[in-house]
């Protein structure tokens, strides 16, 4: 296990082949200011460097994921300070969503704003039963950023995106499930088990091939079928030719359970 390397506004560490990102400003909710926006492009950048980690969590200390902007920023240049948030939480949404690593997003307590973006931009996300989630952004006289305004759509349809958008009613743990925000609800007291096993599990698969079907599967969102299918074709091949694939075949040929090494 490697300590937190970031001891400041945002952690990193990484325990076997598991990197864990977590905002730590429990006493402001983990409100995201100028400094953490950019701590958490350095984790994200880290964790890209990284050929060891094999599976990411964000997640945030004490009872709330994350309340988005901390609002205390943009009391005097308003411009300024949300040029200065968004361009390296843009840049680390732009890196987590690449990773060959799936990502998972770890919520619970209060999650609004961009800190809802950040969970929308997550490949899964698991909640605690005492979740609620607030996209918020128009209850500021203000629109999305860190991509939630293209995840949202996307994952939730035009018209339930629009509902949740500009009429910012909390949403549920359970509501979020049926909206497809969130995979899976478990009791509060369950979450950080369930959350590690799913990341170890996921940790040991194929890392290459499920790095190209998370391509694949963001690429079909704007592909006609065939180019789907010559992504598709492109993508097998040059999977075939990795460790973990003839891992694979011989396993399944030998009557064994696979030993896949991330390559």
């Amino acid at each position: 296990m490697t300590a937190n390397a970031h001891p400041g506004p945002v952690g990193l560490t990484v325990k076997g082949a598991v990197a864990y990102i977590e905002v730590q400003r429990a006493s402001r909710h983990n409100a995201i200011d100028v400094e953490t926006a950019k701590a958490y492009l350095e984790c994200c950048r880290e964790v890209d460097n990284n050929d060891s980690v094999r599976a990411v969590v964000l997640c945030g200390q004490g009872a709330s994921f994350g309340v988005g902007g901390d609002l205390t920023e943009f009391k005097l240049d308003a411009p300024r300070s949300a040029r200065k948030i968004i361009g390296p939480l843009h840049q680390a949404v732009s890196i987590l969503v690449s990773l060959d690593a799936p990502v998972i997003a770890k919520v619970r307590g209060n999650v609004a704003g961009g800190s809802m973006s950040l969970v929308l931009a997550c490949d899964l996300a698991m909640a605690s039963a005492n979740t609620k989630f607030n996209f918020a952004y128009t209850n500021l006289g203000t629109s999305a950023d860190l991509g939630g305004s293209w995840h949202l759509p996307h994952i939730v349809g035009l018209r339930s995106a629009m509902q949740i958008a500009l009429l910012n009613e909390a949403i549920d743990a359970e509501r979020a499930r049926e909206l497809g925000i969130v995979n899976k609800v478990v009791p509060e007291d369950e979450l950080d088990a369930e959350v590690e096993r799913l990341a170890q599990r996921l940790a040991s698969g194929p890392t290459k091939a499920m790095g190209r079907m998370k391509r694949q599967l963001r690429q079909a969102l704007s592909n006609g079928l065939h180019g789907q299918l010559n992504a598709e074709a492109i993508s097998f091949v040059e999977g075939a030719k990795t460790k973990d694939f003839q891992e694979a075949v011989d396993a399944i040929l030998g009557k064994r359970t696979p030993r896949f090494v991330g390559a």
